[in-house]
């Protein structure tokens, strides 16, 4: 069956766990600095993510003059999305400015079956959210909808608790790269907007800002975590209009 998942070994079951690649030379070519635009690389997997922060690490240090369109910057802020399945070595590449970009449930929905097919020893790099921020200094979160479920508390609880709704496994799965609160929400909001150059208009209540919050029955900083899924959403506005009471 299909893996959508490049590893540098193979999947624990299978004598064969590549997929359909492209080479080096031909990502090179493939217009990874045209357009003047940031970007984003899908890069599930050990091997893909190793290949796609190499190419990112190599254009970040050749053309750091670029301006790209738009932004009016040579901050690239490039971002590797679904930065799930990581080697050791390869963590240090988020220290050059190189934003991960993770899906939070993918940890719980994974959880049941992740180390049989992985294998312990690349458990220890898998859904690593708290080593990547420590890395990185900044944390985008977001749903990976339609494949996960849209709710933003399923991803708050995933992120912190890293437990389903029924509260399993005790004591969270590999808790220790949990989130905390704080950090969660802003892996939600602030720093995800900032992954996007968009901090200055959204991300946080803030003069100036565009007015998009969410009023809720419940302080979700505060409850048990294993309570924030059933949240209730009083209000929702958007651009500082009432949408959905």
């Amino acid at each position: 069956a299909f893996r959508e998942c490049s590893l540098l070994t193979s999947f624990t079951f299978e004598s064969d766990s590549s997929l359909v690649t492209i080479s080096d030379d031909a990502f090179r070519q493939s217009g990874l600095t045209s357009f003047e635009l940031p970007k984003s690389v899908s890069s599930i997997g050990s091997f893909a993510l190793s290949s796609c922060s190499d190419l990112m690490d190599f254009y970040v240090e050749y053309d750091s003059s670029l301006i790209f369109i738009g932004v009016g910057t040579t901050d690239k802020r490039w971002k590797v999305e679904h930065a799930q399945i990581i080697s050791p070595q390869d963590f240090d590449y988020f220290n050059g400015g190189i934003i991960p970009s993770v899906q939070p449930t993918h940890a719980t929905s994974d959880m049941y079956w992740a180390e049989d097919r992985l294998g312990s020893k690349r458990m220890a790099g898998a859904y690593a959210f708290k080593t990547l921020l420590d890395k990185a200094g900044t944390i985008a979160l977001g749903t990976d909808f339609p494949v996960e479920q849209v709710s933003p508390f399923l991803t708050f609880l995933a992120a912190t608790a890293r437990q389903d709704t029924s509260g399993y496994p005790e004591g969270g799965f590999q808790i220790q790269d949990g989130l905390t609160r704080e950090e969660t929400l802003k892996g939600m909001t602030l720093w995800a907007a900032y992954s996007n150059f968009q901090e200055a208009e959204r991300g946080s209540i803030s003069v100036g800002k565009m007015a998009d919050f969410v009023l809720y029955q419940q302080d979700m900083m505060e409850v048990p975590l294993i309570e924030v899924p059933n949240t209730q959403v009083y209000r929702t506005y958007v651009g500082g209009e009432l949408v959905h009471e």
